[in-house]
Formats: structure tokens, C-alpha cells, sequence
């Protein structure tokens, strides 16, 4: 007996991946973001280690959209597959990401369940970036640096983090408003 040519080859062992809508809108989201963060890396800055964080403005839209889990998926999405284009996974600068990512997901986290009359995307914005900057210099000072002269940096940062987290936040706020003048 011969097959015939509708019958469909035997499935795979193992368990088969259905993605779903939801897969679907992170993985759109992840690819946004990445694509921001590729292209911060072409932006030459005056200082290491100073960057505006393109990326996360993806993650807030997010956030404020679907919620904290979707927005860990494409923050730390973000950083996997960036380090992998940008040639930096397991890198050092690898893990100061991923520790900044890891706080600023935390920060989120709490500040989403803070009172949504006086806290949005411009407050959750600078918030992250304070908990990220505060994750690579707890990195930064365990492994890279072992010597507290990594803490006079500290001002550059956090002037950094003010100025990029309320631009940041002023963007994703106006992409949100965008968002709501479309949708009914």
C-alpha cells in the first residue's frame, strides 16, 4: 500500500509550541525594542556606560498596556537578543544590562501598583532608569570595578538617568495618548 499524497507526515516526538496572540504581540514588541537598542548602539556617547535607553520606551507602552509580565518578556527579551546582535552576550557589558534590566523590572513592578492618578509612564520611566543605573553600578562594583571610586560616578548617572527616564517617559506617554486617541 502506498501513501497517498494527502496524509501528513507523522508529528514530532516531544511537545509541540502553539504560539498564541499574545506570543505574537510580545514577540513584535521584543523586535521593536530590539531594533531601538541596535540602534543606540550606532549613537556615539560622550561617556561609557551613558545610554538614553531607547528600548525601554517600548517596555513602558507595554506595561501601561498589557501589563508587568508582558513587559518583563520584552525587557529581558531586549537584552538576550541585543547582546546576541551586538556581539556582547556573557560579556561583561551583558551583565551590566541584565542586572539593570533586573532592577528596573523590579522598580516597575512596585511603581505599576502605585496610585494611577499621580504615576504613569513619565514617573515609571524615571524610576527604571534609576533602578537600572543602580543595578550595572552594583555589578560594576562586585565584579568590574572592585573599589568604591565607582560610586563618584554617581551624579553623571543619575543626571543621566533624570534626563533620559522623562524623556523616555514624555515618549511613551505621547505614544500612549496616540494609542488611546485610536483605539475607542
Amino acid at each position: 500500500m502506498t501513501p497517498s499524497t494527502t496524509e501528513h507526515p507523522p508529528a514530532p516526538a516531544g511537545r509541540v509550541l502553539i504560539p498564541t496572540p499574545d506570543d505574537h504581540r510580545i514577540a513584535r514588541h521584543a523586535a521593536a525594542a530590539i531594533v531601538l537598542t541596535v540602534a543606540e548602539a550606532a549613537i556615539p556617547l560622550p561617556l561609557p556606560g551613558v545610554k538614553p535607553g531607547l528600548g525601554n520606551i517600548i517596555t513602558l507602552v507595554v506595561l501601561a498596556r498589557w501589563g508587568w509580565r508582558d513587559a518583563a518578556w520584552v525587557a529581558l527579551l531586549r537584552v538576550l537578543v541585543g547582546s546576541l546582535l551586538l556581539g556582547q552576550f556573557l560579556a561583561p557589558g551583558f551583565f551590566l544590562s541584565l542586572s539593570g534590566a533586573l532592577l528596573s523590572l523590579a522598580a516597575l513592578g512596585l511603581a505599576s501598583r502605585l496610585p494611577k492618578r499621580w504615576f504613569g509612564p513619565v514617573s515609571h520611566s524615571i524610576l527604571a532608569a534609576f533602578a537600572h543605573i543602580g543595578g550595572q553600578l552594583i555589578v560594576a562594583r562586585l565584579w568590574l570595578v572592585p573599589h568604591d571610586g565607582v560610586f563618584f560616578l554617581v551624579p553623571v548617572f543619575a543626571l543621566a538617568s533624570t534626563v533620559f527616564g522623562l524623556v523616555n517617559g514624555l515618549v511613551a506617554a505621547k505614544l500612549l495618548d496616540e494609542e488611546g486617541a485610536v483605539r475607542p
